[in-house]
């Protein structure tokens, strides 16, 4: 299983971003996706998941509103849109294949089982 995320950059507070997760095989009509992220110095968080068997989603509460978890199965591609970001979202974002039994709830890096490499984000203010 390989995953790669990609789409990470600098931008200024209030920015966009959109970064895809682009993964081997067809691990996205098996296996529930999700993003997290790591900042210097802190432990590594959930930030969104997404379950394409059944279309269910869930966001942590710090990005409702301002982020967009969606998948292309056709592509085995899931996508991150980050709008309005702030200079606390910078960090490194992994996209990461996680057990199918916790669907898209209890998007913690605990319910991982494969990693992807990361790409970083950095939000200036």
């Amino acid at each position: 299983v390989q995953l790669q995320a990609s789409g990470g950059g600098s931008v200024q507070a209030g920015g966009s971003l959109r970064l895809s997760c682009a993964a081997s095989g067809r691990i996205m009509s098996n296996s529930p996706v999700g993003w997290f992220r790591q900042a210097p110095g802190k432990e590594r968080e959930g930030v969104s998941c997404i379950d394409s068997r059944d279309g269910s989603t869930h966001y942590e509460q710090f990005v409702q509103g301002r982020f967009t978890i969606s998948s292309d199965n056709a592509k085995n591609t899931v996508y991150l849109q980050m709008n309005s970001l702030k200079p606390e979202d910078t960090a490194v974002y992994y996209c990461a294949a996680r057990a199918p039994q916790y669907g898209s709830a209890w998007c913690r890096p605990l319910s991982v089982k494969f990693w992807g490499k990361g790409t970083q984000v950095t939000v200036s203010s």
